[in-house]
């Protein structure tokens, strides 16, 4: 029996996280032709939830991400990932692993019953490869913080593997979004990636998607992360901003230069990432923890034939490349803790104040 109210955290405006409240009688979302109901047993926390409760992504803030509000927020409608307006109240969570317990009846029925984590690129498809037609599960329609949730059948995939739903749950964001960078670049054998924020969810993804890859792969984290980094299995792991970058590459691999970057920190170090590139090297970027303003000498981009990258919406086939490496077990789950939705205020500052590696996950 599907009851009529939820346990929920709804976020009711921008702010801190007084704008996230838990409700006991939030109501059951009812589900259209084409949609399934999913019972969530976890939900991973990702960077975009904090980015939109701030505001950060408006045009306005140039400060790093902190996870408080911003008092540069000027009102305008620039305040979501896509550059448009966030509608209130809004449930957010995009990495959801859960139960479909419901089918429309344009649907998939054979998805009920069946345990299945979510794409979180939301796509007209009927044009599926459009981007202007995209939009966030959890940003644009609500999304797992929450005892059930719904979304397109098309979006949800199957499972077959002996993960833990948490476990589970710490995929969705952030190994897409680091399988989307690295397709992005086309990162392949040959090369050797410099991966910035290295113990965090995304950057833990790089280096084994990349590992997956075949590439060479240099990390940088905090050394006090360097035991849990390694895990993850780079080639080299440096501080994350050692003073002489080139010294501390060739130290660690022989070489002071590196194919690509895979960035996801920027700020005030991103020119001495940059000065790392090869001839001909790859950057990439899917995040600005760090700071979205910085430093670039445009002599350095075309002397050195560089090419620069933004990923943000990934094409369909990622998400089901995705599960069939998750079923294949050729990535593995970094998860930090868990937080009952009750307790979401307190996980979710565990994950600003990012003294774990890897993920951090909801358990409703």
């Amino acid at each position: 029996m599907i009851p009529k109210t939820m346990r929920a955290v709804v976020l009711k405006r921008h702010g801190g996280l007084d704008a996230l409240e838990f409700e006991t009688a939030w109501p059951v979302p009812e589900i259209g032709p084409d949609e399934v109901l999913i019972k969530v047993a976890a939900c991973g926390m990702n960077n975009t939830d904090v980015n939109t409760r701030a505001g950060w992504y408006s045009k306005s803030v140039t400060e790093a991400t902190t996870g408080g509000a911003y008092e540069t927020l000027d009102g305008t409608a620039d305040n979501t990932w896509g550059g448009a307006g966030i509608q209130f109240p809004r449930i957010q969570g995009a990495d959801v692993c859960g139960t479909v317990v419901a089918a429309g009846a344009k649907a998939d029925q054979a998805l009920i019953g069946k345990r299945v984590i979510t794409d979180n690129w939301l796509r007209d498809w009927d044009d599926p490869m459009n981007m202007h037609k995209t939009g966030y599960f959890g940003s644009e329609a609500d999304g797992g913080y929450s005892e059930y949730t719904k979304t397109n059948w098309r979006n949800v995939a199957a499972v077959e593997s002996e993960l833990s739903d948490a476990e589970l749950a710490t995929f969705s964001c952030s190994y897409s979004t680091a399988e989307g960078m690295l397709d992005r670049a086309s990162v392949g054998a040959e090369d050797t990636v410099l991966v910035t924020g290295a113990s965090g969810g995304v950057g833990g993804a790089l280096i084994q998607l990349a590992k997956r890859r075949g590439a060479k792969v240099v990390a940088l984290a905090s050394p006090a992360k360097h035991g849990d980094v390694a895990k993850c299995g780079p080639d080299a792991i440096l501080p994350r901003a050692p003073d002489n970058l080139p010294a501390a590459l060739h130290e660690a691999i022989g070489q002071d230069k590196v194919s690509v970057v895979a960035d996801i920190v920027a700020g005030d170090y991103f020119p001495t990432v940059i000065d790392a590139l090869d001839r001909g090297g790859r950057y990439v970027t899917s995040g600005a923890i760090a700071g979205p303003i910085v430093s670039l000498d445009v002599r350095t981009l075309y002397l050195m034939d560089l090419s620069f990258f933004g990923s943000t919406v990934n094409p369909p086939h990622i998400f089901p490349n995705l599960v069939g490496y998750i079923e294949r077990g050729e990535v593995k789950p970094m998860l930090a803790a868990t937080y009952a939705l009750e307790d979401f205020h307190a996980g979710q500052q565990a994950f600003i104040d990012k003294k774990h590696t890897g993920n951090i996950v909801v358990t409703p």
